[in-house]
């Protein structure tokens, strides 16, 4: 599917609620022991454009990948952006061997499709899907921006080792633990909070969608 159709297609479901598309299609959002599918709001997304469920690291459509990120109610009626963005997961190995060009993260972030969903509470029982934002990593600042980081990350894993990599390191993009557990060793790129707002062109805030009576 193209990006342009796909984005069309996505924002006929801005003011719609996730949970009852998400029974449509048949995506699990608890299972019977309790537990929470943490993606299913994402796995419902890709049903709804046709996509079947993948773990590949290349863009999940080709050319283009698909994300969807909460928003959580300020108490001034404002929407922010909830939680960082997982972009991919970073092997040592090929983030060493590889120019930022050539990497998973600017592959994922070339070129991408965001959908954003109000975010209620844990048991979500009802989420809204705010808004949908096309964004290519074209603006040169941007761009110079996220390969910084990216160098970053790529020198400290080559000079002091993998283990020493920091949420705290990046200012659009940081290498993060990825995982159950406090004690996993596995860590991913994810785009800052400011970034992800940025990517949504809306800025560090969302005016909140007014309730009809």
């Amino acid at each position: 599917m193209e990006r342009v159709d796909a984005v069309s297609r996505l924002a006929t479901l801005v003011g719609q609620d996730l949970r009852q598309l998400a029974d449509q299609f048949n995506v699990t959002v608890w299972s019977q022991g309790n537990k929470k599918n943490k993606g299913w709001a994402g796995h419902t997304i890709e049903r709804y454009l046709g996509l079947a469920l993948n773990s590949s690291r290349s863009p999940n459509f080709g050319s283009w990948e698909l994300k969807l990120v909460p928003l959580v109610a300020r108490r001034t009626a404002v929407l922010r952006v909830k939680e960082t963005m997982a972009i991919t997961m970073i092997d040592p190995v090929e983030v060493v061997s590889k120019e930022f060009e050539e990497s998973h993260l600017f592959n994922k972030l070339q070129k991408i499709v965001v959908v954003a969903r109000i975010f209620e509470s844990q048991a979500d029982e009802r989420s809204l899907v705010h808004s949908v934002a096309s964004f290519d990593l074209d603006n040169p600042e941007t761009y110079d921006q996220v390969k910084a980081d990216y160098d970053l990350v790529r020198e400290t894993i080559r000079t002091q080792g993998f283990s020493s990599l920091s949420g705290r390191m990046g200012k659009l993009v940081q290498p993060r633990t990825k995982g159950q557990g406090h004690g996993s060793t596995s860590r991913a790129f994810y785009a800052r909070t400011g970034f992800v707002a940025h990517i949504l062109g809306e800025g560090y805030s969302i005016p909140l969608p007014v309730t009809p009576e």
